[in-house]
């Protein structure tokens, strides 16, 4: 009994050891000994190792499936996993000779989509060649176009598209995005741009009905570094260019207006309202993209408030309720200029003792001369017969402020006078 026991400890001991053997002629790419183990019938070519994976490379998994504060370390592969990870071709052709499973998901994503992730088209043409899914999808519910998020791995996303993947595939997880929402929420204009012309549907809707449209507007702000790209800027243009249905809803109602707006982005909020966009349009909440505006302008950094409510004001939106002023004076308080914009689209409003208390003492004082103006002209006196003219002609275009001020026989400056640009005090 003892003796058996034995045997047995001495041959796991020696799979070990041929086990390692293999494992580290595969990471050193020694297909040479790769070729020699699977010719000698010592070792199954589909075996599974586990490795050290920080980046999740090789491991996909479904969402809620750890804690957020557990960091996984390692994951589950086969040889092909391994090879294609580090890019060692002559060992991965080796091994797909000897048959190994070119569709194996050992733990949740097969080589083509770890090929696509870290964009080497090498090993996404050899693994397109021995009959590796197109389509498939890993355990998070993504196939290999999805999985093409850098301006590497557009080689790879063509690659994909030109042997027959579905450019229109959506996910089979909780977003499910088709390949351009992920290139549009990603960034790449390149790819946004091969994807429409191979086909890709530009108004495909999500899970949650945004259009790739809406997605690159509410994508266009890093929060975190509060910086805008002007990546996700020349998608949205393209992809007007292209037709996309600027009035689209997502399933809140909101338009890629009202992403623009949340981000209070007046690049965006400028391209979508010269697309046609609708100034008054309203979300599930009855929000239109003003009070999106409003909302967020306090945290903002990087954002220029008064030209979007310029914008919009131009445009046909419709002015804040004038006993609800003082919200602006709360949201802006420290932008004077978005302040002015937004008084100056009334022919008069008056002035309450919410408005005061809506000021902090810190900031009344460091733009005394503004808020001092804005008292003055807010209080029983009318406005100026000039600011009054302004209004008249406003009012009488209306929507059309944009378009037809501009074209007025007017010198420039009263033109943008007429167009609420601030000057830096109430008069």
């Amino acid at each position: 009994m003892d003796k058996d026991k034995e045997t047995r400890c001495t041959r796991s001991a020696s799979n070990q050891l041929l086990k390692d053997r293999f494992l580290c002629a595969l990471q050193s790419n020694d297909f040479v000994t790769v070729e020699d183990l699977l010719n000698g019938g010592k070792i199954d070519v589909d075996t599974v190792f586990e490795v050290e994976d920080e980046n999740l490379v090789l491991a996909a998994y479904k969402p809620g499936y750890w804690l957020p504060s557990y960091k996984l370390t390692s994951s589950w592969a086969t040889g092909l996993h391994i090879t294609v990870m580090l890019g060692h071709v002559e060992s991965l052709l080796v091994l797909l000779q000897h048959r190994a499973s070119v569709n194996s998901r050992p733990n949740g994503k097969s080589p083509l989509h770890v090929a696509c992730e870290i964009a080497n088209l090498d090993c996404v043409k050899v693994l397109i060649s021995h009959g590796a899914k197109l389509n498939s999808f890993s355990v998070s519910g993504l196939a290999p176009l999805h999985y093409c998020t850098t301006k590497e791995s557009i080689k790879c996303a063509k690659e994909l598209v030109w042997n027959g993947a579905d450019i229109n595939l959506q996910g089979n997880g909780e977003t499910e995005e088709t390949p351009l929402h992920t290139a549009c929420r990603i960034g790449i204009p390149e790819l946004v741009a091969f994807y429409v012309n191979h086909g890709a549907v530009v108004d495909s809707v999500n899970a949650y009905l945004e259009t790739p449209l809406a997605t690159a507007a509410y994508w266009a702000l890093n929060i975190k570094e509060q910086k805008y790209s002007p990546k996700h800027h020349l998608i949205c243009r393209m992809l007007l260019d292209y037709n996309a249905n600027v009035h689209s809803r997502d399933e809140d109602f909101k338009s890629p207006l009202h992403k623009a707006a949340w981000n209070c982005d007046h690049v965006l909020i400028h391209m979508m309202l010269e697309a046609g966009a609708e100034a008054n349009c309203m979300d599930v909440n009855g929000c239109a993209p003003q009070q999106y505006v409003l909302k967020v302008t306090s945290v903002r950094a990087a954002a220029c408030p008064e030209i979007c409510y310029q914008l919009l004001l131009n445009h046909g939106a419709a002015r804040i309720y004038p006993p609800q002023f003082h919200k602006v004076l709360q949201e802006c308080h420290s932008y004077p200029s978005a302040v002015e914009v937004m008084a100056n689209a009334y022919e008069h409003i008056k002035a309450t003792t919410k408005w005061r208390k809506a000021i902090p003492d810190s900031v009344l004082q460091i733009h005394w001369d503004f808020y001092q103006s804005l008292f003055e002209v807010c209080s029983n006196t009318p406005r100026s017969l000039m600011h009054l003219a302004r209004c008249a002609i406003r009012t009488a275009l209306w929507n059309k402020c944009h378009k037809a001020i501009p074209q007025l026989p007017l010198p420039t400056m009263l033109k943008k006078y007429i167009l609420l640009e601030p000057q830096g005090k109430l008069y």
